[in-house]
């Protein structure tokens, strides 16, 4: 209350300044506040605060006066958040004692008891799990769209051959359809991970207090329920003090940034005129400021290089907390930024992942070509020997012999003659050339998570069936 015991603004001083006999240095007021980055976790805390003063007045810890009022306060708070007139203050330190503040000016002393049987310790780390389970929830919508993305894409090239490679080298014939359904089947992974990650995050700390739980009669089960977490964080000290959860959706965050990466990195060396396999939509590319004939794969690339800095954070943290003893530390004050740009960087990665793949233009005619070279169909004929009853030790020094002559005369192994080919073995007969052509190739390996266009097809359907779960 203000001096005249009506609602109004408070001297701005610190929640704890009654144990100090000068305030704290302008300096140290700078370097430790937070409230210019965590202001995104306002409107979950005014979430969490609202449970949490529900069941203080289901419990009669509070009036259901002063619960009516808190409500009311946290919804104008909760409106000038989202219209911006919020008036956020520097001294006030962080996201939660300036919505504190705030509420207090706005219906005085019930303001003060909306904190009975809180600390902000098991108050932050709530409102960051209520966040990191938000986002869980919209980046794996973003990740479906990356594969709906993909998904459509392998479709439309489903039975459109290029060549695999191991090593960078050529090995054997795939479909382009195939090869994007590998990342299909990475991303998938990813949700899941996430999915799972959730989970662990969705366990309500409020309640532990500072470190060692409270003495009022609260009821965090029905905090819990009023919030839809899936269970308690059983241990207070733990509760307040440990940020795996965190950590954990930053490994998944590096993995998927991973998948990315190496599908940016195809794209990049596709795109260059020695590949020709593919064009990037002229949105999603730049030019030179002194080459005019540039066309600069520059979301890739970047995408590419931000994959690093997602790790990066993801060892910051884990760097953060290796050195910490119970309970809670000002130190993990640094969760926060590292957490929050991991978020960012993922979620705008896919989403325009997710759009250029829209305005991807295969040349099929190139992917082709080059899967006609670096006899890509050797394996093939090695296989067709040992169909034929050869031992394949003995199929594959025959082929290598073969793709040595074919390389001094500048042919394909198709190119040979039948007499050529028997010449290195006489269980050949005419119909090797069926086997030796791409159509051919591809269409023999027809078994589950092979890259015949039937089974191509066949994943594809059962992706986006795994798409709606």
């Amino acid at each position: 209350m203000n001096p005249e015991g009506k609602p109004g603004q408070e001297p701005s001083a610190k929640t704890w300044s009654g144990r100090f006999s000068v305030p704290i240095a302008e300096s140290v007021k700078t370097y430790t506040a937070s409230v210019t980055f965590d202001q995104r976790l306002a409107e979950f805390d005014i979430q969490g605060s609202l449970a949490h003063a529900q069941m203080l007045a289901e419990a009669a810890l509070i009036s259901q006066e002063d619960f009516l009022a808190i409500q009311t306060g946290l919804s104008t708070i909760l409106d000038e958040i989202r219209q911006g007139t919020f008036p956020w203050n520097l001294d006030d330190e962080d996201v939660h004692l300036n919505i504190e503040r705030r509420l207090t000016h706005l219906v005085g002393d019930a303001g003060k008891r909306l904190h009975t049987a809180r600390s902000r310790n098991d108050q932050v780390a709530t409102d960051i799990r209520l966040y990191l389970r938000h986002e869980i929830d919209r980046l794996r919508e973003l990740l479906a769209a990356t594969q709906a993305a993909l998904l459509d894409l392998a479709e439309l090239h489903a039975a459109t051959p290029m060549p695999g490679f191991t090593h960078l080298q050529v090995a054997q014939p795939v479909t382009f359809g195939h090869h994007m359904m590998a990342y299909v089947e990475m991303f998938g992974r990813d949700r899941e991970r996430l999915a799972d990650c959730r989970h662990r995050v969705n366990r309500l700390p409020l309640g532990a207090a500072a470190l060692a739980g409270t003495s009022y009669p609260i009821r965090r089960e029905r905090v819990a329920e009023l919030l839809d977490f899936e269970a308690l964080c059983p241990n207070s000290l733990d509760a307040v003090s440990d940020r795996d959860f965190a950590i954990e959706f930053c490994a998944a965050a590096a993995l998927v940034m991973t998948h990315v990466s190496r599908l940016s990195e195809e794209f990049i060396l596709w795109t260059s005129p020695r590949f020709n396999f593919i064009r990037i939509g002229d949105a999603f590319c730049t030019g030179s400021s002194i080459m005019p004939q540039k066309r600069n794969p520059d979301v890739p690339e970047l995408a590419r290089g931000k994959t690093g800095r997602v790790t990066g954070h993801l060892m910051a943290l884990l760097t953060l907390m290796k050195g910490q003893p119970l309970a809670y530390n000002k130190d993990n004050q640094e969760d926060k930024e590292p957490l929050f740009d991991t978020v960012d960087t993922l979620g705008t990665t896919l989403t325009i992942l997710a759009e250029m793949l829209r305005q991807i233009t295969v040349n099929a005619p190139a992917l082709r070509a080059a899967a006609l070279e670096g006899f890509s169909t050797a394996t093939d004929l090695a296989d067709y020997l040992v169909k034929k009853g050869m031992p394949f030790r003995d199929a594959h020094e025959v082929v290598a012999r073969a793709v040595r002559l074919a390389e001094e005369q500048g042919c394909d192994l198709s190119g040979l003659s039948l007499q050529t080919l028997r010449s290195h073995s006489t269980l050949i007969d005419a119909d090797v050339f069926a086997v030796l052509t791409l159509e051919g190739s591809l269409a023999s390996r027809n078994i589950p998570g092979g890259t015949a266009p039937d089974q191509v097809r066949a994943a594809i359907q059962v992706a986006r069936l795994n798409l709606q779960r």
